[in-house]
């Protein structure tokens, strides 16, 4: 009895160590270069890093490596940097916490890529490893899974509601977190904009922008904040530059079509019916009909519900 007590004292023990997204401060500092590169857009230096980084840590390399390869589909519309991504994400060989963080972008790729339910599984087991840890940003990265639980559940009475903690847990790791503070200003904006606080995630938005100035998926989301607020003539402005800007960068991917269909409904809602019109009419092209499936499911819904399109 003495001798297994001692066994699962000392595995206690090594679970808690685990308990950590810490690395050595030269890997720390290989994470936050990789970070600030991806967020400069210079994916090809930040995949340069992120092998570096593997070098030395295969796991937390690997994880780090993925990440980049989502912000590329994120602002460059490159589906196939998402399905690489996914690819490694289910080999990396991540430890501790680190694995608990392979297991949360996994999980957003598979939602991502219409496997939701497998999506929302692997999420769930991913934050229940980051749930007792005492750093911020597993705690961020737990409170991004437990903000949508609570969210919910919020209908039903006696249900404990712990949302105001998590989006101080977002907002404070938004700000400290030198390695993934874009992971959690970004989920935060949404959930005020999901709260109808515009005016907080514009601030937000604008927080983004001065950590990475003229982003292009950051422009975008101060733009749909400026929109709700009804400010038309700000929000159609960037979306019109934007629009023009992706052209240039990508052709008509992802983001292109984002903004025609946000100049849709800012022009509508503007009352500039020949202007709506005009981006309409662009949806007609062959391009848009190949990534149609791709567009985000909330501005379609809101789009079809007011038969805008």
């Amino acid at each position: 009895m003495r001798t297994i007590a001692i066994t699962l004292l000392l595995a206690a023990l090594s679970f808690a160590e685990n308990l950590t997204l810490a690395l050595p401060d030269s890997l720390e500092n290989l994470v936050e270069k990789a970070t600030a590169q991806t967020m400069a857009l210079d994916y090809k230096a930040a995949l340069g890093t992120a092998q570096t980084l593997k070098a030395k840590d295969e796991g937390a390399g690997c994880v780090i490596e993925s990440i980049v390869r989502i912000s590329m589909y994120d602002d460059l519309g490159d589906t196939a940097a998402l399905f690489k991504a996914g690819e490694s994400l289910e080999k990396c060989k991540a430890q501790g916490l680190w694995q608990g963080l392979q297991m949360f972008e996994l999980g957003f790729v598979q939602s991502e890529t219409g496997h939701s339910i497998k999506g929302a599984m692997k999420t769930r087991s991913a934050a229940k490893m980051f749930e007792d840890s005492k750093e911020l940003d597993p705690q961020a990265f737990y409170a991004i899974y437990a903000y949508y639980v609570d969210q919910s559940f919020s209908w039903l009475p006696f249900k404990s509601d712990n949302r105001s903690e998590y989006l101080a847990v977002l907002d404070s790791a938004s700000l400290k977190s030198k390695r993934f503070w874009p992971l959690f200003l970004a989920p935060l904006i949404w959930m005020h904009y999901d709260k109808e606080d515009f005016e907080t995630g514009l601030k937000l938005s604008e927080r983004g922008l001065k950590k990475a100035p003229a982003h292009p998926v950051m422009l975008q989301i101060k733009a749909d904040m400026l929109y709700r607020l009804k400010r038309y003539d700000e929000a159609a402005k960037i979306y019109e530059q934007s629009a023009e800007s992706y052209l240039k960068r990508t052709g008509k991917s992802i983001r292109y079509w984002c903004s025609a269909l946000n100049l849709i409904r800012i022009y509508n809602d503007k009352g500039d019916q020949k202007a709506a019109q005009a981006w309409r009419d662009k949806l007609k092209a062959p391009e848009y009909k190949a990534l149609e499936k791709w567009m985000p499911g909330s501005l379609m819904d809101d789009l079809k519900k007011r038969k805008l399109l």
